[in-house]
């Protein structure tokens, strides 16, 4: 896939307050500091389309990009919630949960992990959480390009080890948005669900 065109669109703390013009979405979530506006930047091919920054929990609203005309690049808090008071950190879980549980649109969920860790166990919690109200997730490994390929195939081999028994089908990418590694897969893959979800 090519993407031509991607703006800003909104946005909202409630799926009620989402953009009106229905499309499938596309969400991107994980730790804060993960790297994922990085990626999404990356993946638009536009250095400052999603705001990046080096204080974890930047990202505090539900924000819709359209893309091509046609579907939704979703950009949601990240958990973990680092260096926010505890009711912060309350709304933004109920904020995550009432999108994730509740968007019609939502036509997979990209969880991201650092591919230097090991899983950690917020992570677990997450995508078991994910998992077990049976919303459709893939995994993308994130900053691969800091690591070795032998020490990331081994770190990855065992995260993907803990994580294939909590769903079904699950997809795994590894990525780099300074060497932009992992684009084409990830927009192919896009793609393909786009190719066969009914349009609205």
């Amino acid at each position: 896939m090519k993407i031509s065109n991607s703006t800003f669109i909104g946005s909202c703390q409630k799926v009620e307050d989402k953009p009106k013009r229905r499309a499938p979405e596309f969400a991107f979530i994980g730790r804060s500091n993960v790297g994922k506006s990085s990626l999404i930047n990356m993946l638009c091919a536009k250095k400052d389309l999603a705001r990046t920054s080096a204080m974890p929990g930047k990202t505090v609203l539900i924000n819709h990009f359209m893309i091509n005309d046609s579907w939704y690049l979703v950009d949601l808090p990240g958990y973990g919630f680092a260096k926010l008071s505890k009711v912060k950190q309350q709304q933004l879980k109920k904020m995550i949960q009432d999108y994730v549980g509740k968007s019609e649109e939502l036509a997979m969920l990209f969880i991201l992990i650092d591919s230097r860790h090991k899983l950690m166990e917020i992570d677990k919690n997450f995508i078991d959480a994910v998992a077990s109200a049976g919303v459709d997730f893939s995994i993308i490994f994130t900053k691969c390009d800091k690591l070795s390929k032998a020490e990331l195939a081994r770190i990855t081999a065992t995260n993907i080890s803990q994580i294939t028994p909590l769903g079904e089908n699950i997809q795994f990418f590894t990525t780099s948005s300074e060497k932009n590694i992992g684009r084409d897969e990830i927009l192919d893959y896009i793609e393909k669900i786009l190719n066969n979800t009914p349009k609205y």
